[in-house]
Formats: structure tokens, C-alpha cells, sequence
């Protein structure tokens, strides 16, 4: 078969590699579609990811498929033709932190590369927890935006936002725009801020009541307060940038009383200056919401199948297999795209 090997920073080849060998509890996907995404940038761009993915290895983790062949201790349920969408991750079940009711935090947390390609192993704890049956009624392309969006209401979830709040969404790209979608159709007042003025458009276009280019204004933190009630600042803010400065607006954009959520991870080793008096006395929460459970893999693709969240409101082209090099090359060079759709 034809995939993706990461052997390095900047370094993906497109190869022919042998059809994955399954356990007895596993099942083999033939890829439909493959989601490029801001986490596999990143890891192409490093080379690598500590608990994800060691080089050389098969790539990529946003994907629907159809099920080829399972092994012989997969339950009746799962069949071949049958379609599904797999999660990229499960947790054990056993350790400190599931028997918390934290099965993100798991410190046996299994992950799953490889969607970049036209067939995939799935390994059996996520065949049995987070692989999921596609509704005839859902596209494949659709299906296959169900582990981000998971992570995204996760962070909804966590962050304790309701309707009539109003919300900040600091930072434009795929997963900024699908809060931003979510929560303004859940009658959330959605502020958005972003970097380039199609990030813009997409904003207001997803239901953003305002969204800024922060290139044309000077004072982020005061242009955003000028639109909340009495200039007291947001009920909440989620930042899905990950950087210093902008986790630093997040603290200054919200109200007294209000949520903060450092969704987007700034790189390792990053300093960001907080004003503890502020955070005292205003009662400020800061949370930071870190990948999906199953419960909302499920939340997600229930999410899809509604219809509130769709693909084309977020894939932005489709090429083969085989460009995918250039691709990532292109999404280097921050062209404003959003995802593209990989058809293996």
C-alpha cells in the first residue's frame, strides 16, 4: 500500500509499505479521507511528538474509513464494509487518573498514527472504546472532523459556558473557527480576534457577532472590552493560540468572575507573566482543557449528525495522497488555508 512515513523534521515520504498485520482484537480501516490538522504541522515540523509519534512511522490521526478486515476476537458488531471513524487515542481504564473520571490524563494513554495512507491498524482498546459506526446520512469527510471537534466541546464542557454568555475566542485557525461555530449557534455572543483578515471573514462568516485583525489595531485586550457589557470584559475567553502574549489577553480580556481557557498549548519552556492580585480578587478560573474522552468522541459525531458543524465550512481543497509533502510545506508558509482533505 501506498503512506506517509515521518522520518524527521520537514521530512515525509510518500512509500509503499506493507498492508499492516492485525492482532486478533484489531481491525484494518481503508482510508476514505485524512484531515491535515494544526497538531500534525507540528510534528512534521519538529520531526517528532514525545508521546505520540517516534520516527520513522506512518502518520496523520483525523480519518474515516471502511472497515477491511478484523481480527478474530473483534466482537460480531464490527464487520467488514461497515463504516466507521477512529479515534486517534483510548485510555486504559486502570490507571490513577480514569479511576479519577480523567481518562485524558491516562498514563497509559494509547495513540494511533498512520491515516495519512490507505489502510490503517486500529488496535483494539480503540476498537472497542472510540471507534464508531458512520450513519449512512453523514459523508466520510464529515465523519472524519469528529476527533478534533471532540476536543473542542470538551473544552466548551469544561470552560462552563452557557447561553447568553458572551465569549472570546482569541486565535482563527481550524479549532478557534469550530468554537466559534459551536458556540454562537448555541446563542453564545461570540467576539473573535485573529491574525489575517481571511481568519476575519471566516470568523463573522461562522457567527461571530465581531472578529479583529490584530494587525490593525493597536490594543486587543481594550477593543475587545469596549464590546462587553459596561467594558467588564467577557464571561469567558477561550485561547486557541498558544502563546504567551495571547494567554496574557486572555487573562485581561475576561471579566470578574470569569473562565479562562488556556486551550492552546504554548511550547515548552514559554514564561507568561500574571498579575496575582487580578487573579485573587476578580475570582478569575483559569482551565486548560488537554485532548478528548470517549464521552465526547460520541458527543462529536451525535454533533456531526445534527448537523451543526460541516466540513464545508472547514475544508478549504482535496488532493491525493501524494502531494501531501507539498502540503505541508504550503501550511508552513501560514497561507490562511484551514484543512485540506487528503484522498488516499
Amino acid at each position: 500500500m501506498t503512506a506517509a512515513i515521518l522520518y524527521g523534521s520537514e521530512d515525509v515520504k510518500i512509500e509503499r509499505v506493507d498492508i499492516p498485520r492485525l492482532g486478533e482484537d484489531e481491525v484494518l480501516v481503508r482510508v476514505q479521507v485524512a484531515l491535515t490538522c494544526g497538531t500534525d504541522l507540528k510534528v512534521w515540523k519538529q520531526g517528532f511528538h514525545a508521546r505520540m509519534i517516534k520516527p520513522p512511522s506512518p502518520f496523520g490521526h483525523e480519518l474515516s474509513g471502511i472497515v477491511e478486515e478484523k481480527g478474530s476476537g473483534v466482537n460480531g458488531g464490527v464487520h467488514k464494509g461497515m463504516r466507521v471513524v477512529p479515534s486517534n487515542s483510548a485510555p486504559c481504564n486502570r490507571c490513577f487518573y480514569c479511576l479519577k473520571g480523567q481518562p485524558n490524563l491516562c498514563e497509559d494513554l494509547l495513540f494511533n498514527n498512520g491515516a495519512y495512507a490507505e489502510y490503517i491498524r486500529i488496535p483494539g482498546r480503540i476498537v472497542r472504546q472510540n471507534m464508531l459506526e458512520i450513519p449512512e446520512s453523514v459523508s466520510f469527510i464529515d465523519a472524519a472532523m469528529v476527533e478534533p471537534l471532540a476536543c473542542v466541546l470538551r473544552g466548551i464542557h469544561e470552560t462552563g459556558i452557557r447561553p447568553g454568555d458572551t465569549a472570546v475566542v482569541i486565535g482563527c485557525g481550524p479549532i478557534g473557527l469550530k468554537f466559534i461555530r459551536i458556540l454562537s449557534g448555541r446563542n453564545v455572543r461570540v467576539i473573535a480576534v485573529a491574525k489575517r483578515a481571511s481568519q476575519v471573514r471566516a470568523a463573522e462568516r461562522l457567527g461571530a457577532v465581531a472578529a479583529f485583525d490584530v494587525s490593525e489595531i493597536g490594543d486587543p485586550v481594550r477593543v475587545v472590552r469596549q464590546l462587553t457589557e459596561g467594558a467588564r470584559g467577557s464571561d469567558a475567553v477561550i485561547e486557541a493560540v498558544g502563546q504567551a502574549a495571547t494567554w496574557q489577553w486572555a487573562l485581561q480580556m475576561v471579566r470578574k468572575g470569569g473562565t479562562v481557557n488556556l486551550f492552546g498549548g504554548c511550547p515548552r519552556g514559554s514564561q507568561v507573566h500574571l498579575d496575582p492580585a487580578t487573579l485573587h480578587y476578580s475570582e478569575i478560573t483559569i482551565k486548560s482543557t488537554f485532548h478528548h474522552t470517549p464521552e465526547f468522541i460520541r458527543e462529536a459525531l451525535d454533533t456531526i449528525v445534527r448537523g451543526e458543524i460541516r466540513a464545508r465550512d472547514f475544508i478549504t481543497g482535496e488532493v491525493p495522497l501524494a502531494d501531501l509533502p507539498d502540503v505541508f510545506q504550503h501550511m508552513k508558509n501560514r497561507n490562511g488555508e484551514l484543512k485540506t482533505a487528503v484522498i488516499p
